[in-house]
Order: structure tokens, then sequence, then C-alpha cells
């Protein structure tokens, strides 16, 4: 019998500080356990790829550590460690694969989340226009600031709730499938941003069906399957320890997962 796959907080130990845990954690929808069990720990710095089959419970999994778990029902504990440099809790921002925009124009759309936010620094409006201007132009779309949101490719739609999220300077940013409906030029210029929001500091959790994008964008990588997770490891151990995988993973590397309904 192989031995298990060590998990990435084993190997990590104390090195960075945790930002948040889940200790026997699960989610279900009335009759349906979307997540069951899960152990895991994100840390400041993460670059957490989730990975598996659709159905797994990935988009549960990042509503989870959001603390957003929507119409669920949560078991096990959700337990928030770190503070922001400001002394109050991590602001956590997500992301969904279409996102929502608002039917007002390009620079509203972060302006208003800016009200909505109130984070320090941006009270007064002139710093809020401040902060919309440099978002907008971080993400290459303050030539369009006035015009309507959702007349947007979706590339620059993703772009702008990308702009959106990090005006409001989150400490963790949470990406549900962010480039699965994008062509190969959008997907580019969404990856390019997400690992320089990552450079800056940015936790980021990803979840995603692109392996290459796994391999490229993250640093750590956790496996799920029928709400349970199967695998957490660092990103090279993930892809180049085939052997010390469970056989549920391999075969879902191999793309021999069977369609469950």
């Amino acid at each position: 019998m192989r031995a298990a796959l060590p998990t990435v907080q084993a190997t990590l130990g104390g090195l960075r500080p945790p930002l948040v845990t889940l200790r026997g954690a699960g989610v279900h929808y009335g009759a349906v356990q979307a997540l069951a069990g899960v152990d895991l720990t994100l840390r400041r710095g993460d670059r957490l790829a989730l990975v598996g089959a659709n159905g797994s419970g990935k988009t549960t999994l990042l509503r989870l550590l959001h603390g957003l778990p929507g119409a669920g029902v949560v078991q096990g504990e959700r337990v928030a460690h770190a503070l922001a440099p400001d002394g109050k809790p991590c602001r956590f921002a997500m992301l969904y694969q279409r996102p929502f925009l608002l039917d007002l124009s390009v620079r509203w759309n972060v302006l208003i989340g800016l009200w909505l936010q109130r984070q320090p620094g941006t009270e007064g409006r002139a710093a809020r226009n401040e902060r919309c201007r440099l978002a907008l132009e971080r993400v290459g779309l303050a030539r369009l600031a006035g015009r309507r949101a959702r007349s947007l490719s979706g590339g620059q739609q993703q772009r702008l709730a990308l702009a959106r999220a990090w005006a409001q300077a989150p400490d963790v940013l949470l990406l549900d499938e962010p480039t699965a409906s994008l062509d190969p030029g959008a997907k580019r210029e969404v990856e390019v941003l997400i690992g320089e929001f990552a450079d800056d500091g940015v936790t980021v959790v990803m979840s995603t069906h692109n392996l290459g994008q796994a391999k490229r964008l993250a640093t750590r990588v956790a496996c799920l399957e029928g709400g349970r997770l199967l695998a957490d490891a660092p990103v090279d151990r993930f892809f180049d320890s085939d052997e010390d995988l469970p056989e549920a993973v391999r075969q879902f590397l191999r793309g021999e997962l069977p369609w469950t309904t």
C-alpha cells in the first residue's frame, strides 16, 4: 500500500500564518451532501488551485472559505485566525465564472463597490475616484470607464470584476473558474492579472478544470471528489509524484473519472 500523500500543512509547518482553518467541515443542501469532512488550512501567501470533476464541491468550498455557504447547512468548524493590517478581519473578495455586473458604466461598477465597502482610505469621494481610476488602469480598462459594463466582451467583463475586487484591497481573492468561458487571448490577460495580484501579496484560491492553469498559477493544489478532499500538496509534488497520489486522483489526472449524475 502506498503512503498517503502528505498534506501541504505538514510540509509548510508554521512558516506562514494561517488565515482560515476548516475542521471536519461539511455543507449539505437538503439531502445533497456537497462537502464532507474537509480539513483545510489557508495560509497567507497561498496560491491554491482547487481541482476536481464537475460537482466535486469546488464552488461550495470557495463559498465556505469566504464564510458564505448560501442556503446550505454547515457542519464542522470554520476558524478565522488572522487580522488585516488595520486590525479588522481579513477582507475576502469572490469572483464567479460569470461576474455579476450592474447595468451601469464600467466606472460606476467599481465606485459602488468602494462605497459599499467603505474601507479605510476611500471614505471621501475624491479618494474613491482615485482608487477607481487606479483599479481600471491596473486592468487596462481606463479608456472604457464610461462604457456600459454589460456591453463589454467576456474577457473585459472579467477584468472589470478583478478591478472591482482589487480596488477593495482584499487579503484573500477567491476565484471560481475565472477563465472558463474566455478565448485564449482573454484567458492569458486574466491569468497575468491573477499572477500580478498574487505577487502583490494577495492570497489566491482558484477553482479550475485547466490543469495547465493550475501548474502556471498555483503553488499548491487540492483535489476534491464527491465533496471530499482527496489530496492537498505543493504543486510540484501534486503533478510530479503520481505514485504517491490516491488512485482516484491519478484517475482524474489521466482524465479517466466517469461522469456522475
